[in-house]
C-alpha cells in the first residue's frame, strides 16, 4: 500500500511539474490530476513575476559594467552678441548712439559618447562636434574633465572619433549589428538635454534598416544616414553619441536621432560601421587626417549593371557639398569605374573606400565616370583631409 501511494505522488508531481511549464499538451493530463485553479494562478505569478527580475537584474547588470564607459561631451566657444542702437533723449545732436556687440563665451554639455580604448579613444556622432571653431571637453563618470585634443571627423556616416589624455580607461564591448533581431532588448545611456548625466532607457529593437535625417539643434546641422536601427527606447536630445546596447553590455549602435512627429520613436547607427571606421582609423596608425572624396555610394556587381544597362562600379547617390568630388564635377548618378586607373569593381562594397584611404590628403587622382547622356569621363580630384 505504501508503495502505490509513493508511486500516486510521483505521477502527481510528474504531471503537475509538466502543467506547470507546459512541457506536455493539457489534453495528456487527465482530469483528476489537474492543478486547481488556484494553484495554477499561483504559478502564472510566480513565473511573471520570475520573469520581471531576471529582466531587471540583466539591466541593471549591464548599467553597472557600462556607466564607467559613458561620457558627455561639452561644448566651449565665444560668440558674438549682435550690435544695436541707443536712443539718448537728452542727446539732441547725436541721439541715437551705436552700441557694439560683446563676446559672450559658451560652455554646454551638448551631448553623449562611450569610450573604445585605453589610452583616450572615444567615439561620439559627427553632428555633436562639427563646429570646427569651437573646443571640446569630456566629463566622464567619476566626475573627471578632460581637454577633446583631436577629432577624427567621417564625413559621410555622422561619426567623430575623439582624442584625450588619458589612460586605464574601460572601453565598452563591441557588437555585431548584423545579427539583430526585431523585439530584442535594447539599453540605451546618456546625457538627455545636456543635462541628466548617466540616464538609463530601456526598450526593443522596433525597426531596421530605416532612412533618416539626423542633426543637432546645437550646432543647427543635419545629415542624411541609411540603414539605422529603430528603438524604442526613450532616447532625447542630448542623448546623440551615446551607446545603444544589448542584453549582453555590447554595443549595438550609437544613439543618433529622434522622431520630432512622434513618441519613443529613436535611431542609432549600427555598430558594424563603428567597427569599419575603428578598422580604418587604426590602420593609419591613429592618424587624425583621413583623405576622403566626398561620395555617397551604392556598388553596382556586373549582373546587376547588364540588368539595368549600365556599367559596373560605385553608383554616386550623393555629392557632399564642397566637397573634392563637387570641385571636380562628379555628379549624382555617375557611377565611378575608375580611380587612379585601378578599375572600381561592383563586388566589392568598401572596393571604393579602400583605393581612397590608400592615398594620401593633397593627392591629385584622376576619376573614369559614366554618365547615362555622355558616356566615360575623366575628372581630375585633389583630395582632401576630413573635417
Amino acid at each position: 500500500m505504501k508503495k502505490f501511494l509513493l508511486v500516486i505522488s510521483i505521477i502527481v508531481i510528474f504531471f503537475a511539474i509538466g502543467q506547470s511549464y507546459n512541457l506536455f499538451p493539457k489534453k495528456y493530463v487527465p482530469d483528476f490530476l489537474q492543478l486547481p485553479q488556484f494553484l495554477k494562478n499561483e504559478v502564472q505569478k510566480t513565473q511573471e513575476k520570475q520573469t520581471v527580475v531576471y529582466e531587471e537584474s540583466v539591466i541593471t547588470q549591464v548599467v553597472e559594467e557600462s556607466l564607467p564607459s559613458v561620457v558627455t561631451v561639452g561644448i566651449s566657444k565665444t560668440t558674438t552678441t549682435g550690435g544695436f542702437f541707443q536712443f539718448d533723449p537728452f542727446n539732441p545732436f547725436m541721439p541715437f548712439q551705436q552700441i557694439p556687440g560683446q563676446n559672450e563665451k559658451i560652455e554646454q554639455n551638448i551631448g553623449s559618447g562611450f569610450i573604445i580604448s585605453q589610452d583616450g579613444l572615444i567615439i561620439t556622432n559627427k553632428h555633436v562636434v562639427s563646429d570646427t571653431d569651437a573646443s571640446y571637453k569630456i566629463l566622464t563618470n567619476d566626475k573627471k574633465s578632460f581637454n577633446v585634443e583631436k577629432i577624427y571627423r567621417d564625413p559621410l556616416n555622422d561619426l567623430s572619433i575623439l582624442k584625450i589624455n588619458a589612460t586605464g580607461l574601460k572601453p565598452l564591448k563591441l557588437g555585431d549589428s548584423s545579427k539583430l533581431k526585431l523585439g530584442q532588448l535594447t539599453i540605451a545611456i546618456g546625457t538627455p538635454l545636456g543635462e541628466f548625466t548617466n540616464t538609463v532607457t530601456k526598450g526593443i529593437v522596433s525597426g531596421l534598416g530605416r532612412g533618416i535625417t539626423a542633426g543637432s539643434p546645437f550646432e543647427g546641422y543635419v545629415e542624411k544616414l541609411d540603414n539605422v536601427i529603430q528603438t524604442d527606447a526613450p532616447i532625447s536630445l542630448g542623448n546623440s553619441g551615446g551607446p545603444l546596447l544589448n542584453s549582453s553590455g555590447e554595443v549595438i549602435g550609437i544613439n543618433t536621432a529622434i522622431a520630432q512627429e512622434g513618441q519613443n520613436i529613436g535611431f542609432a547607427i549600427p555598430v558594424n560601421i563603428i567597427k569599419d571606421l575603428i578598422e580604418t582609423f587604426g590602420k593609419q596608425g591613429f592618424n587624425f587626417e583621413r583623405p576622403y572624396l566626398g561620395v555617397r555610394y551604392k556598388m553596382i556587381d556586373k549582373q546587376t549593371a547588364l540588368l539595368n544597362d549600365v556599367t559596373e562600379g560605385a553608383y554616386v547617390t550623393e555629392v557632399v557639398s564642397d566637397s573634392p568630388a563637387e570641385k571636380a564635377g562628379v555628379q549624382n548618378e555617375d557611377i565611378i569605374v575608375e580611380f587612379d586607373g585601378k578599375k572600381v569593381t561592383g563586388d566589392d562594397d568598401q572596393g571604393l573606400a579602400k583605393l581612397i584611404l590608400g592615398k594620401k590628403v593633397g593627392d591629385k587622382v584622376e576619376l573614369k565616370v559614366w554618365r547615362s547622356e555622355g558616356g566615360t569621363k575623366t575628372l581630375s580630384v585633389t583630395l582632401e583631409s576630413s573635417k
